[in-house]
C-alpha cells in the first residue's frame, strides 16, 4: 500500500462523495459498543456518536495534509483507537499516530517480522497472559511474569515483541479501547542479572511505546513479589513516566490483600490469592496464535515509504541513544546497591 496514493484517494479535493472512483474501498465502520460504553465514551472520551464519523475523517483529512507520506492504515476503526486514546482531541491523536509509526521504524529488532508465530517461545514460557475473566470495570488484565524469561534462549525483546503483540491483540476489540486495560507484574525470582538487561534504552524505547506510541489506556499497574532489586529497577522507569502514569503504580510486595484492593479473587488465579482456578496460558496463547494471519493483513497496511523524510516520520537520534547509555552507566550501581 502507497501512503501518498492512499490520502490522494481520500483527500477532498480528489473528488466528492457521490464519485466513487475518487473513494477508497474501505470496511464500513459499524459500532459494536453497548448501550452503556456508548454512554461511558461520551463521557470519558468526550466521543459523540453522532460526530464519531466526521471526527475520523477530520484525523483522515490531517494525515493526509500533513503526513502524506505516513504509510499508515487509514479505515475508520483504526483511527478510532487513537482518537479515543487521546479523548477525540484531534491533534494529540494525529501525534499519536505519527508516533505509533515512528517507533515501528526506530526499533526493528522488535518490530521486524512482528508475528504470532515468531514469538512462539515467549508464549509457552508463559512470561505474557492475559487473564480469561475481565475485572469489574470491564478491563482485560495482562499479567506479566518475568521469572519465566531465560536470558540464555532469547534476548529481552522478544518479550517487548510478545506484549506488543498482545496489546495489538486487544486494542481490536472497541471495548478495551474504552475501558483500558490493566497490568499485573509478577516479579518473584527477579535477579540482578535479569534486571541488568532492563537498562534505560531499553525502558526509554518500552515506556515511550505505552505512554505516547500505542493507542491503549493503562488505568493500573499492579506490581507484586517485587525484590529489593525493584527499586533500582524503577529508580530507572520512573525518569521517563509521566505523572499521571506514575500515579497509577501500585507496589503490593507479598501482600495479597493488597493486592485484592486493585484486583478481586474471583477473577485472579490461584497463584495470586484469587478463586478462579489455576493460572492457564493455553487460552490466550491459541487466541493469539490463530491470529496470525490477521496480524499479516493489518500490518502489511503499515508501510513506511522509502520516500518519507524526517518531517514525516520524526524518529529518536542518537543523541537520545547517548543519554541512555550514560544514564546506564550512573544506574548500574545503584542496581548493585539495592540488591
Amino acid at each position: 500500500m502507497s501512503g501518498d496514493s492512499d490520502c490522494t484517494r481520500t483527500s477532498p479535493s480528489a473528488g466528492s462523495p457521490s464519485d466513487p472512483e475518487a473513494l477508497p474501498d474501505r470496511p464500513q465502520y459499524v459500532c459494536s459498543l453497548s448501550a452503556d460504553l456508548v454512554t461511558k465514551a461520551r463521557e470519558e472520551l468526550q466521543e459523540k456518536p453522532e460526530w464519531r464519523l466526521r471526527d475520523v475523517q477530520a484525523l483522515r483529512d490531517m494525515v493526509c495534509k500533513d503526513y502524506p507520506s505516513l504509510g499508515t492504515c487509514l479505515d475508520d476503526a483504526f483511527l478510532l483507537r487513537f482518537l479515543r486514546a487521546r479523548k477525540f482531541d484531534y491533534d494529540r491523536a494525529l501525534q499519536l499516530l505519527v508516533n505509533y509509526h515512528s517507533c515501528r521504524r526506530s526499533w526493528p529488532e522488535v518490530f521486524n517480522n512482528l508475528k504470532p508465530s515468531a514469538i512462539k517461545p515467549v508464549l509457552e514460557s508463559g512470561f505474557v497472559t492475559v487473564l480469561p475473566r475481565l475485572d469489574p470495570e470491564g478491563r482485560h488484565v495482562v499479567c506479566i511474569r518475568p521469572d519465566r524469561w531465560t536470558p540464555s534462549h532469547y534476548p529481552i525483546t522478544e518479550n517487548i515483541r510478545a506484549i506488543y503483540l498482545t496489546l495489538e491483540k486487544l486494542i481490536q476489540s472497541e471495548e478495551t479501547q474504552v475501558n483500558g486495560i490493566v497490568i499485573l507484574a509478577d516479579y518473584k525470582g527477579v535477579s540482578l542479572s535479569k534486571a541488568s538487561h532492563f537498562g534505560p534504552f531499553v525502558a526509554k524505547k518500552v515506556i515511550g511505546i505505552l505512554q505516547d506510541g500505542f493507542p491503549i489506556r493503562i488505568k493500573a499497574v499492579n506490581i507484586i513479589n517485587e525484590p529489593r532489586i525493584f527499586k533500582g529497577i524503577f529508580a530507572i522507569i520512573k525518569p521517563f513516566l509521566k505523572e499521571k502514569i506514575a500515579n497509577r503504580f501500585f507496589l503490593h510486595g507479598s501482600d495479597l490483600n493488597s493486592l485484592h484492593q486493585n484486583i478481586p479473587p474471583v477473577i485472579l488465579p490461584e497463584e495470586y490469592g484469587g478463586t478462579a482456578g489455576k493460572l492457564d496460558i493455553s487460552a490466550w496463547n491459541e487466541l493469539l496464535l490463530a491470529s496470525e494471519e490477521d496480524f499479516l493483513h493489518d500490518f502489511s497496511q503499515l508501510v513506511l515509504p522509502c520516500d518519507s523524510s524526517p518531517h514525516d516520520m520524526p524518529v529518536s537520534g542518537d543523541a537520545d541513544e547517548k543519554q541512555c547509555d550514560d544514564s546506564l552507566r550512573g544506574m548500574k550501581p545503584q542496581l548493585y546497591y539495592c540488591y
